[in-house]
């Protein structure tokens, strides 16, 4: 506070209203509402609670101006003040309005007790009050923002418990779906969509701005950040999977994967398993956004860890041992036979070879299995070991 602050006629000035606070919280009252109840954005404060927090405010600003009480940066009165009212919902600009007009009410009531005031006094009165209400003003813009600030943090944890509550399963409480859906403005019931993506090691999710996407066409969603994954729930209304996959699929600069629910928060959870065991099949350094209908085998492999490795022990292990270079020309010409058919003129077009060379490969690899490579269940399991050795993990990285 600067030294006019507490000169004599100031003091005197300020002394002199001291027992009249009450009248000057009427004309500061006056002064608020003047342009009607709706254009001082204080309608969620009770009419009682605003008379008092004018008048300690006038009575802060009194006391300072007579030096009987010390001034800071953080304010008692003016922060309490602040962080009550950023808890109401009043906007910031309201309250440094008040503060403003409080002055000039204040300035106001001075002069009308001036008569016998030297004119040479009033110019550090009216700087004396300035400084005050500007001192006041940033103690309560200071609590103001800090509590809006915890407030944000705190309805983002309560958001954050929600929606992990909903990947556990509670959403199959009804009285809980209730609540989630009233807070997070999602439908209980209905067709849903989750997603999930990587966290790069910088900490951004694999998929960039999803949310600002699906809005575009008008598509509601909320996202959800966990240390290792971004997770999406999306209401699909009427739309089908597919549309919102391809709105988000260009977004994708990593690994993202997808699983639906037609039963509503109740089964979110479950698509958020399915979805996230669907992440799991896809090797590193993929860049795909891959709904869990597109990997059924590989799910099925990654979630019987020990199946998998029997499968690949009992069908590939011979060829797993050979030298890298014969290794990968008869897996890449199993796996296009396969891909074919089973049909040799057509794997040897894919692979730009002779249909013999083909046979001839395929007769290498029956001979190192010692087993017959035709029939329904060669097929299915071939097709599944070729699958579990480029999944991520052990087996895969034991056939690079």
């Amino acid at each position: 506070m600067e030294d006019t602050a507490t000169a004599d006629p100031t003091r005197a000035l300020a002394a002199a209203w001291l027992d009249d606070v009450p009248e000057l919280t009427d004309r500061l009252l006056a002064a608020i509402f003047r342009g009607g109840p709706e254009s001082a954005d204080y309608r969620p404060v009770p009419p009682g609670e605003l008379r008092d927090g004018c008048h300690r405010y006038l009575t802060r600003v009194l006391h300072l101006l007579t030096g009987d009480q010390p001034g800071s940066d953080t304010d008692d009165v003016a922060a309490e003040i602040g962080r009550h009212r950023a808890a109401q919902g009043v906007p910031l600009e309201a309250m440094l309005r008040t503060f403003r007009l409080g002055g000039r009410v204040v300035w106001e009531a001075m002069l009308e007790r001036a008569v016998r005031t030297p004119p040479e006094a009033i110019g550090p009165a009216a700087t004396a009050i300035w400084a005050v209400v500007d001192g006041l003003s940033s103690a309560l813009a200071a609590a103001y923002r800090s509590a809006q600030l915890e407030q944000l943090r705190r309805d983002e944890q309560h958001r954050h418990a929600l929606i992990e509550g909903v990947l556990a399963d509670r959403a199959r409480d009804d009285a809980f779906a209730q609540r989630v859906a009233e807070q997070l403005d999602l439908p209980r019931g209905g067709a849903y969509l989750v997603v999930v993506a990587d966290v790069g090691a910088d900490g951004e999710p694999t998929l960039r701005g999803p949310r600002t996407a699906l809005a575009s066409v008008r598509v509601g969603s909320v996202w959800h950040l966990r240390a290792d994954t971004l997770i999406g729930l999306i209401p699909l209304d009427s739309h089908r999977p597919g549309f919102v996959l391809d709105r988000l699929r260009p977004l994708a600069r990593g690994r993202a994967a997808a699983a639906s629910t037609a039963h509503g928060l109740a089964e979110v959870g479950l698509a958020h398993r399915l979805a996230l065991t669907t992440l799991g099949t896809l090797p590193s350094g993929t860049v795909a956004l891959v709904p869990v209908e597109d990997r059924f085998p590989q799910c099925l492999l990654v979630g019987s860890p020990e199946l998998r490795r029997r499968l690949v022990a009992s069908w590939l292990d011979p060829l797993l041992e050979l030298p890298a270079r014969e290794r990968e020309m008869l897996l890449h010409t199993l796996t296009a036979w396969l891909d074919a058919g089973r049909s040799a003129g057509l794997a040897a077009e894919r692979l730009y070879c002779h249909r013999n060379t083909v046979l001839n490969r395929l007769h290498r690899v029956q001979s190192l299995l010692g087993r017959d490579l035709e029939g329904r269940q060669a097929f299915v399991e071939l097709s599944l070991a070729l699958d579990a050795i480029d999944l991520p993990g052990e087996i895969g990285q034991s056939a690079q």
